[in-house]
């Protein structure tokens, strides 16, 4: 018998056991991490067989838009309906909503039911530095908050607040972009990042990853049509994994011009 509600500080516990399972807290070595927040968003639930919490689901909002970060259940306890169920009580009906799919037939079959459609694909990149052109940029730690709603579909204040706080990220911002950067030992994290344009998104990324050459690596998340993929791919950068965008009608956000956080979205 399965049961799902919003979870409780306590259950985190065994939240964060399921999402090991499927490697999702390594790019977080320390709390607090994005399960922390999107338990203080009040937006995430647990799937439970008996007390024991076997699947989760949560979502982010960016102003009108719903991002659905995670939707994760056991291998054991997967075709039981529990996906479909948490899925049920994250997704709202009437509003834009978005994902990040895994290219498992079944995930993106499941949110096509839900009303979303395969959009264009989110390559997740990894790669050298020093192989980059670009500038430092002269501003640092600046608001990016209304360049972040432009590219990303809608304003979330309150969670580029919390992010930027957080040990190792810096944020960058050149005339018309932007770029949230966070450090990991020997490699950096870049996303959120975006511009007005796909040049200024550009410039802002580059500019960023400048800053940051002495970490050897990056990773970013890269939505197929930005102009920045081809660019990366020459420089050295490689594609480590592979997600779908799906959308529930029309583009919410600018498929060219911004590169989301992995998590946040």
């Amino acid at each position: 018998m399965y049961t799902v509600r919003q979870a409780a500080p306590d259950d985190l516990a065994g939240v964060r056991a399921v999402a090991r399972r499927f490697g999702n807290l390594a790019m977080w070595p320390r709390r607090p991490d994005y399960l922390d927040r999107e338990l203080a968003n009040g937006r995430l639930l647990a799937g439970f067989a008996g007390t024991e919490p076997v699947g989760f689901g949560a979502t982010f909002l960016r102003g009108g838009l719903t991002h659905l970060a995670d939707l994760f259940v056991l291998p054991e306890h997967q075709s039981s309906g529990l996906g479909r169920a948490l899925l049920a009580r994250l997704l709202p009906v009437t509003a834009p909503r978005v994902t990040f799919a895994s290219s498992d037939p079944r995930a993106v079959a499941l949110y096509i039911r839900q009303g979303m459609r395969p959009v264009c694909p989110l390559l997740y990149l990894r790669g050298p530095l020093g192989g980059l052109p670009g500038r430092e940029p002269t501003a640092a730690a600046a608001d990016i908050a209304a360049l972040d709603a432009d590219a990303s579909g809608g304003r979330r204040d309150a969670d580029l607040a919390w992010y930027a706080a957080l040990p190792g990220v810096s944020v960058h911002r050149t005339a018309d972009g932007y770029a949230v950067v966070r450090a990991l030992g020997d490699r950096v994290l870049v996303g959120p990042a975006g511009g007005r344009t796909t040049q200024a998104c550009a410039d802002a990324v580059l500019a960023a990853l400048a800053a940051h050459r002495a970490a050897g690596t990056a990773a970013l998340a890269v939505l197929g049509p930005n102009p920045l993929l081809p660019l990366l791919l020459e420089a050295g950068f490689s594609i480590a994994d592979m997600d779908v965008f799906m959308s529930s009608g029309g583009d919410p956000i600018a498929l060219d011009r911004y590169l989301p956080h992995p998590d946040f979205g």
